[in-house]
């Protein structure tokens, strides 16, 4: 298992592991954090605190449709082992103060989706793990682009003060780019600072988001997918809008 984002030290609650298993090879994982197991692509038979559940998991890959999770709580335990190739995301927080809830499988059919924007800055959202579902901290979903060359996370906004507005909470991307050679652009800023940060992310980078806005935007002729994992002491989805581009979405 690949650690892409280490809690405690680029993140203060988040941690995320991708792993691809070959066929029949097994990956086990014992009791600990909250986390939520994302499958990227391909299946899985699991067995779940002894249980057995069948098999899981059931895309070719991320820009193909939604794929099943796996909630495991932190007193739960879970065994995977690939049936062919597969891909996984492991999401992983400590729980809060909120209870978790119980383990178990999300399945891809189960997953909220809504388009979200419109021409170049249009984009499907599927929430995975939602703030209204029973968990502890960990909020997550995928965002992917059906058109190329197309901006994400617009108009821009950000979650790291806390206000009516807004709620404190850091962020976690896993991207996926198509045609895989091609390459996004991560903006960052800060309009309290005066921050300014941009960053080219390849297929299979991931980043930590903790401060600013952070729309992105892909190459042109290429495809953009990432998954998204939030987590703070709250577990609350809500976010400030950056006013100077609240305009965009307010567009008929």
């Amino acid at each position: 298992m690949t650690s892409l984002i280490r809690a405690g030290e680029q993140t203060e609650y988040i941690s995320l592991d991708v792993t691809a298993a070959p066929d029949g090879e097994s990956l086990e994982l014992g009791r600990g954090d909250e986390r939520l197991v994302v499958f990227l692509s391909g299946r899985a038979s699991l067995t779940l605190d002894g249980r057995e559940c069948g098999v899981v998991g059931g895309r070719v890959d991320v820009f193909e449709g939604a794929g099943d999770a796996v909630y495991l709580p932190p007193p739960s335990a879970a065994v995977l082992v690939a049936d062919g190739d597969c891909t996984v995301a492991v999401a992983a927080a400590p729980a809060g103060s909120r209870s978790p809830g119980e383990a178990r499988v999300i399945p891809a059919a189960t997953q909220r989706e809504v388009v979200v924007g419109s021409g170049s800055w249009g984009r499907t959202v599927r929430t995975v793990l939602g703030p209204d579902d029973a968990a502890s901290r960990l909020i997550v979903g995928e965002t992917v682009h059906a058109g190329t060359g197309t901006w994400s996370s617009f108009p821009p906004h950000r979650h790291d003060r806390e206000s009516a507005e807004e709620a404190r909470l850091e962020e976690v991307y896993h991207y996926r780019v198509h045609p895989s050679g091609g390459f996004a652009v991560q903006v960052r800023y800060d309009t309290d600072t005066g921050a300014e940060d941009l960053r080219i992310v390849h297929d299979g980078d991931a980043a930590a988001i903790t401060s600013g806005f952070h729309p992105l935007v892909a190459a042109p002729g290429h495809g953009l997918w990432y998954l998204w994992i939030l987590a703070g002491a709250e577990r609350v989805m809500r976010v400030y809008v950056d006013p100077r581009y609240r305009w965009v979405s307010e567009q008929r």
